[in-house]
């Protein structure tokens, strides 16, 4: 089992920033099996904010809960750009989120292949009013439990200071 505990700290400042923001977050998830949503929801308060959670593991998953085309997936495979965007976008659709973030990857041990190795993570951030944004990660053959505690690591940062006074509350930003 995955040790969740050393991401908490992050977990409750994303929590904390989107409850004073009044805002609310949605989960995609494929390779994280909804570790995302469960890190943040370990987090007293967080049924203000985690709006929803979507585990979809299976390609039919993707297609059926989040409506990522299956031409899509069968074109670009899963583990894409164009398919964590639509998960992304598909989330935020599907909920009354105001924001919502994707994984799909490859996590292993095994799955991997030149094009898309084992490590490779492909994340989708969509935001209601702004461009969704994607990004790339090659974490490497770190282990199964390492890509995907990096992978929540990488979203939770990335969700942190989303809505704070700090940086300008851009479309570059999101």
């Amino acid at each position: 089992m995955t040790d969740l505990a050393p991401l908490e700290d992050l977990a409750a400042r994303v929590i904390r920033e989107f409850a004073n923001a009044g805002r609310m977050l949605a989960t995609a998830e494929s390779c994280t099996g909804g570790l995302i949503a469960g890190v943040l929801t370990e987090i007293s308060g967080s049924s203000a904010v985690v709006e929803r959670g979507f585990v979809t593991y299976s390609n039919e998953a993707k297609t059926e809960m989040l409506g990522v085309p299956a031409d899509l997936i069968a074109s670009d495979g899963a583990v894409s750009m164009r398919v964590a965007i639509a998960m992304a976008e598909g989330a935020l659709a599907r909920s009354r989120a105001d924001v919502a973030v994707s994984v799909t990857g490859v996590a292993g041990p095994g799955g991997g292949s030149p094009e898309k190795p084992v490590g490779l993570v492909h994340f989708g951030f969509a935001r209601r009013g702004f461009a969704t944004r994607h990004l790339e990660k090659r974490f490497g053959d770190i282990g199964r439990d390492r890509v995907r505690l990096a992978t929540v690591g990488l979203v939770l940062q990335e969700l942190t200071g989303l809505f704070g006074t700090i940086l300008p509350n851009t479309e570059a930003d999101c």
